[in-house]
């Protein structure tokens, strides 16, 4: 695979960034072209498709979805994979409860600042086991999978915190408003998601710390010889990924208010599909932050349009999702390095021609 980052950190494709043959803007219009059909489709469809109730409860489920796939990017883009985040969810969303419901009085802030905490922790835990360790990510996430679900279990001894133990505020968070756009209202959740998106996006394309997942995910050895901290940085890409869940595990909470020991099961799968189906490679080192949001919002679309589809039942709907994950890879595979390698081309010839200038 030919890498989209240098071993410095430096993007491969600066030089011909602004060519319309750069492959992360492919990817990025393409699942542009995508959602907008789909929702077009569904649109037809469905009878009061686009109402406000269903934008509502669509951008609440995608601030959710969109938070676990940023940080899956982040583990995917070092040439690894997590598969336990579905299980962090479930953990920072049922310790964050059973703490909001024993302090009513805790302020915001402490809440986020705890669900942040438990997510690291158990991601340091999973950076450890691969990099140091170096049990496979596919072996190691699927292990602590079962064991942070089985330590929940054990914790919460059948005991489910519901809606009327919490404070209000966290209640009614999914009712937030930020501002509105005719009759759509912008929720806080889908704004802070975004937000979260978009620094994080910038911080690997524009910091060198950032970009040195790249170089780690586009030629592990590589990387090594030239200085890199593999250890470091496969550690701080899983960290990220389980703080990440653990924000998502806080806002699960003001979503579904009744938390039990199943919270978050199966949001591995849909980060994954996201992250994936948004153009970050299997392979490691392509990918964007943005392109795994935009993988989330048609995740989001496909999931909540469906199940107003009475004939389609909650099996087809997961078919539907892994059949985009196969697709994506199929994708990335037969067109996604096509296009690197005519874009790389194309960065040569130019180098030529200023050279010769």
């Amino acid at each position: 695979m030919i890498a989209q980052h240098d071993l410095t950190g430096t993007p491969a494709s600066t030089k011909y960034r602004r060519s319309l043959l750069d492959p992360e803007r492919v990817k990025t219009l393409s699942l542009v072209g995508v959602l907008v059909v789909t929702i077009a489709v569904f649109s037809v469809v469905v009878d009061d498709y686009l109402s406000a109730r269903f934008v509502s409860r669509l951008l609440i489920a995608i601030s959710i979805t969109s938070l676990v796939a940023a940080g899956e990017a982040l583990v995917i883009i070092t040439r690894n994979i997590d598969l336990s985040v579905g299980s962090i969810v479930g953990v920072a969303a049922y310790l964050t409860a059973e703490l909001l419901a024993d302090h009513r009085g805790l302020p915001a802030a402490a809440a986020i600042a705890f669900a942040l905490g438990v997510g690291a922790l158990l991601g340091v835990v999973n950076g450890v086991l691969v990099a140091v360790a170096k049990v496979p990510s596919i072996i190691a996430t699927l292990g602590t999978l079962s064991i942070y679900r089985s330590l929940l279990t054990n914790h919460a001894g059948g005991k489910t915190v519901s809606t009327g133990s919490l404070p209000s505020w966290i209640v009614d968070l999914p009712r937030s408003t930020l501002f509105r756009i005719g009759q759509y209202e912008v929720r806080t959740m889908f704004v802070l998601a975004l937000v979260i998106a978009v620094v994080l996006h910038l911080v690997l394309q524009y910091v060198q710390a950032g970009r040195h997942l790249y170089a780690l995910g586009s030629n592990p050895e590589a990387a090594r010889q030239a200085g890199l901290n593999a250890r470091r940085i496969q550690i701080a890409a899983f960290t990220a990924s389980g703080a990440l869940a653990g924000l998502a595990g806080f806002l699960y909470v003001g979503r579904f208010g009744t938390i039990n020991v199943t919270a978050g099961s199966g949001l591995e799968l849909a980060a994954i599909a996201a992250a994936v189906v948004g153009g970050v490679s299997t392979l490691g080192g392509s990918g964007t932050v943005i392109g795994a949001f935009l993988g989330a919002v048609l995740i989001g679309v496909l999931d909540q349009s469906l199940v107003r589809v009475e004939q389609i039942s909650e099996f087809w709907r997961d078919a539907i999702l892994g059949a985009l994950i196969l697709m994506a890879v199929l994708l990335d595979v037969a067109v996604g390095r096509r296009l690197r390698d005519r874009a790389r081309r194309q960065a040569i010839e130019e180098s030529r021609e200023a050279t010769h200038v």
